[in-house]
């Protein structure tokens, strides 16, 4: 830990965004391949019903996974502030903290969703041939969640210790045995929907345990049982900060909730379809611009907690131009290839005639997204949870959920996806005025 100390509040800014953004935007990668792979695979071994399924189930899991992701990053931030202002007991704690309370929540999810399954998945949008394959994908990877929570949680901490590369590898290794368990269980064993499922609930526990080999003999966050006994305002503060990142990832579950009642409203099971693929290219396709947003947060929070305010604006600075050079590649390649991408998928000719067209809009926007992306987490890095949380929902919740309610009346499928540029520009506008103004207030000595 004194060595993160030394380099993250002494060291090169650039080469600092590089150390922890390169790990974290191959971990990404790898985990984004492996979704876009896992969607390939089911699509042409199994059918596009079971790509329609996996739509409807993958935001339910998501929202289990995020609980661990929030928990992680809220906490995190607690855990580089503590690490910049050289309080051990307090870093210590609270990864104790975030161990049992993404523990505790994920399980009492885990019983939610065996009780309240065909309620759950009926408003996550099964409907049709939707409801039979859904279920069955369901189930098995429902109790590997809160393992995979763990795991997401987990590569936080990692970053936090400056130990990205340890990071990267806990996101490869299940991705990588995602898909060796896809081939065998769907390929080979011909295990079908069933099989997708078991391949996903086996890479978590994959996951899990890299996690527990690396806080067993890699971790220099040695706990004790002191560190597990409740601390409330700790809690409290972790707790606040987690909110932030986790009402984004329950406002994105809301989101798809809608989106699939819109999309089956206007399109039926071939828009569902098509929106599968498009929503495993805005995971996969910005994995550059997320590494630099995972790897910012860990030096802001922690130069912040030094009060080295200075190279907090530097990074800020770095990060935002990083992420929006790359935005820039990452759209003009999806102009350029966004037919072929749809190809690749799938074979369904009305499948493959909508989705490069629900391409180029959707991702329309992203070259100017970098600021609203590093604008949210730089409130969160600064530990202001109540900015963060708003600025967050600004997207997703302000503007994407009224827009998807309004324009498939009046322009049909074309209506929704064209609100997704339109939601990241106004976005970005609010965003970018808070930072703004935080950046002016750094300057000025006034916080």
């Amino acid at each position: 830990m004194e060595q993160a100390a030394e380099d993250f509040g002494t060291g090169d800014l650039k080469k600092l965004l590089l150390r922890q953004a390169v790990p974290a935007s191959v971990g990404i990668l790898f985990l984004t391949v492996n979704m876009l792979i896992d969607t390939i695979l089911v699509g042409r071994w199994i059918g596009s019903i079971a790509i329609a399924a996996l739509t409807v189930v993958t935001p339910i899991i998501f929202l289990m996974a995020s609980v661990g992701f929030a928990i992680g990053v809220g906490g995190s931030s607690v855990l580089s502030r503590a690490l910049g202002a050289k309080n051990i007991e307090k870093a210590k704690k609270s990864v104790a903290h975030q161990i049992v309370m993404t523990s505790v929540l994920t399980i009492l999810l885990m019983l939610a969703g065996l009780l309240f399954t065909d309620w759950m998945l009926k408003l996550f949008g099964a409907q049709g041939d939707i409801v039979s394959p859904a279920k069955t994908f369901f189930y098995p990877v429902l109790l590997a969640g809160p393992l995979q929570a763990l795991g997401a949680m987990g590569n936080s901490i990692m970053r936090a210790e400056d130990k990205a590369r340890y990071a990267m590898i806990g996101m490869i290794t299940p991705s990588v045995m995602n898909l060796v368990f896809d081939v065998a269980f769907i390929k080979f064993m011909d295990m079908g929907v069933f099989g997708a499922a078991l391949a996903t609930s086996l890479s978590f526990l994959m996951g899990f345990l890299y996690l527990l080999w690396y806080f067993i003999y890699k971790s220099d966050i040695k706990l004790e049982f002191r560190h597990f006994l409740p601390d409330w305002k700790l809690t409290g503060e972790i707790g606040a900060l987690s909110f932030t990142t986790l009402a984004r990832q329950s406002v994105i579950s809301a989101l798809s909730v809608l989106l699939n009642h819109q999309l089956f409203e206007h399109g039926g099971e071939t828009s569902v379809t098509v929106y599968g693929i498009v929503s495993k290219m805005l995971m996969f396709a910005l994995f550059p611009v997320n590494g630099i947003m995972q790897g910012f947060q860990s030096i802001a929070g922690f130069n912040f907690g030094a009060e080295k305010y200075g190279r907090v604006k530097e990074i800020v600075k770095i990060s935002v131009w990083s992420a929006s050079i790359l935005a820039i590649v990452v759209y003009t390649l999806i102009l350029i290839f966004a037919e072929p991408i749809a190809k690749l998928f799938i074979d369904d000719a009305q499948v493959i005639a909508q989705t490069p067209n629900a391409l180029r809009w959707v991702f329309a926007a992203s070259p100017v997204i970098a600021i609203q992306l590093i604008g949210s987490t730089y409130f969160q890095a600064e530990g202001k949870a109540v900015k963060s949380l708003l600025l967050t929902l600004t997207k997703q919740g302000f503007f994407l959920i009224p827009l998807i309610l309004i324009l498939p009346d009046k322009f049909g499928i074309f209506g929704i996806w064209v609100a997704f540029p339109i939601a990241d520009v106004l976005a970005t506008l609010v965003t970018g005025s808070f930072l703004f103004f935080a950046m002016k207030k750094l300057s000025d000595g006034k916080l």
